[in-house]
């Protein structure tokens, strides 16, 4: 453990360079193993054409970001049981994401595991994680709105007496967390659709979720979320057009994963989705492509996620990423601006 004292400005600035430095260097060296082994991203044929050039890069690079996160957080956080908590949600759907690039690899197609076994799984990990949350860290099953009001989802209650204490299963919060994990998490796994989109995304999204955990007085989140953005600076490094890793479910999945778990764990679960708002952009325009489908026969957009009808118009694909980065940074900011101002 480095660095930790006086200084928390500091030491958040240093676990994030450090992140990126160690992401820099370990990198190509998983590119060069993936490479030797032939584990490359296998490309949905019905996308843009310029996209099946891309074929056997290789994948899994959230890999090397998840562990940059442990050992960043080994060097430079103080323990607690939020962070263990938290890291414990990286690791999770980290393992959820390597077992579908997998499946993916060794079946030589773009999906792998079915939306089925995700949602079983995501909804285990995000069950367990919001009793532990309540009962292990002292998380409140409030849900806080602008305005400093909130509505409390722990009304519907079972409370079971485990010797002194007691374990509580409030079953609207639990539901609640399901639906913010599960979903960013796969609203960042559907972003992941351009080089550097979901990796740039991410990076702004951490870097805004830092100064919340550092003004809730959480330094040991907070460096979790420093470590998380200097990972996809370093990850970017290799991902940015045309790129030689991409992260895969790997790293989608764990990293929406990891920002919801961080937005519980800050009671900023509202903020969450303000600063996410292109994620939910993302997520939104499949479920109403799907729908419109469905209903009417009729596509609303050119094609979905949202990032391909942009593609399909004409944008090259690093207009659009420079774009969706500046929508991301703007809802970001928009987010942090409410909690700032509007007392959270």
């Amino acid at each position: 453990m480095l660095a930790i004292g006086a200084y928390p400005t500091y030491t958040l600035f240093l676990a994030f360079g450090f992140s990126t430095i160690f992401t820099l260097l370990v990198m190509p060296l998983f590119i060069r193993f993936l490479k030797k082994d032939g584990i490359g991203q296998q490309i949905r044929a019905d996308g843009p054409q310029s996209h099946l050039a891309k074929q056997g890069t290789p994948t899994m690079g959230g890999t090397i970001i998840i562990l940059a996160v442990l050992v960043t957080c080994l060097l430079f956080a103080r323990f607690n049981a939020a962070l263990v908590l938290l890291l414990l949600v990286l690791l999770a759907t980290g393992a959820l994401g390597i077992v579908d690039d997998i499946e993916s690899v060794s079946h030589g197609r773009s999906l792998g595991l079915t939306p089925c076994q995700k949602m079983i799984a995501l909804t285990l990990i995000s069950v367990v994680f919001c009793l532990a949350a309540i009962n292990w860290v002292g998380i409140s099953p409030v849900v806080n709105f602008p305005g400093g009001f909130g509505i409390d989802l722990g009304v519907l209650a079972i409370n079971i007496p485990c010797g002194e204490s007691t374990f509580s299963i409030p079953w609207l919060y639990v539901i609640f967390v399901f639906l913010l994990l599960a979903g960013l998490s796969n609203a960042v796994n559907l972003t992941d659709g351009l080089d550097g989109l979901s990796g740039g995304s991410v990076l702004v999204v951490m870097v805004f979720m830092a100064m919340v955990c550092f003004m809730y007085d959480e330094l040991p989140l907070g460096i979790f979320a420093v470590a998380v953005g200097g990972a996809c600076v370093g990850f970017l490094w290799y991902n940015i057009y045309p790129a030689s890793i991409f992260m895969g479910d790997t790293g989608s999945l764990a990293l929406g994963a990891s920002f919801a778990a961080l937005a519980v764990l800050t009671k900023t679960e509202i903020t969450s989705l303000v600063m996410g708002g292109l994620f939910i952009v993302e997520a939104l325009s499949v479920i109403v492509q799907v729908v419109s489908f469905k209903r009417t026969g009729k596509r609303i957009f050119l094609m979905a996620p949202i990032h391909h009808h942009f593609e399909k118009k004409g944008w090259s694909e690093t207009k659009v990423v420079f774009r969706f980065w500046i929508i991301s940074a703007a809802f970001a900011a928009l987010g942090f601006a409410l909690y700032f101002q509007l007392g959270w």
